[in-house]
């Protein structure tokens, strides 16, 4: 695997920030997590340390000390300099069931207007294309999906609404994702998503991580209303797929 140039800073007493390429591509996700898999199985005691990739950083914090920034800039220089491609990356590709219809997808025929494309084309592009989980934040369980097809970006609402539901699938600039809770938002609706992909009282709450793939397909709202029905009673399965980053 390719090796980058690579900045680190602190990120106040407890953090550090190392910082790879401003360039939103896999080969750079993909070492990143490569490394942190070397920190966390060869250098870093887990139970301490926390570490949070997005998109071209990882963000690494220590929960209990203060960190001796220069003397440990200089281990994690040495330790990125001598980390070899041995840590497997257990990805999976997710396919998640959105309902495009138009009592979900509030923005779709203006989205589809204002890339000249019909409603119908809109939904077969979104649905076509691979994403990749660049970050996951903003609200618990919010993916930040990558890889959109440049013929589907479109800018940000210029009025964020005040309460965007549950579920809904959204598009801003370079990128799709879900709202995994009703909150105030900014991204042009395309659909609702049927099943839940962030539950706080799971022991992993979040279903996805970073570097896994979303594959979004369409479905009726009969069949949104289906699933919810099968999640509400707990024999509803997401169809997930391992791949190897």
């Amino acid at each position: 695997m390719k090796k980058y140039p690579i900045s680190i800073r602190p990120f106040g007493v407890h953090a550090v920030l190392i910082e790879w390429p401003e360039k939103v591509e896999d080969a750079i996700l993909n070492d990143i997590l490569d490394f942190k898999g070397h920190l966390r199985q060869n250098c870093l005691k887990e139970g301490n340390w926390e570490f949070v990739p997005a998109y071209n950083s990882l963000t690494l914090v220590l929960r209990y000390d203060k960190i001796d920034f220069d003397t440990f800039k200089e281990q994690l220089e040495n330790w990125y300099a001598e980390k070899k491609d041995t840590v497997v990356l257990q990805n999976h590709l997710w396919r998640f069931p959105v309902c495009y219809d138009n009592a979900f997808g509030i923005d779709l025929k203006e989205v589809a207007a204002t890339l000249n494309i019909s409603v119908t084309a809109l939904i077969k592009k979104h649905t076509k294309n691979i994403y990749t989980v660049y970050g996951i934040g903003f609200l618990p369980g919010f993916m930040y999906l990558g890889g959109l097809p440049k013929e589907l970006e479109v800018p940000r609402r210029t009025a964020p609404r005040l309460k965007v539901p549950k579920g809904a699938v959204g598009l801003a600039g370079k990128q799709t994702g879900i709202y995994p809770q009703e909150s105030p938002g900014g991204w042009n609706i395309l659909g609702n998503c049927s099943v839940p992909i962030f539950d706080p009282k799971k022991e992993v709450p979040c279903l996805v991580k970073v570097g896994d793939k979303v594959q979004f397909y369409s479905i009726s709202k009969a069949e949104y209303d289906l699933h919810k029905i099968e999640v509400e009673v707990g024999i509803y399965q997401i169809e997930k797929i391992k791949i190897d980053a």
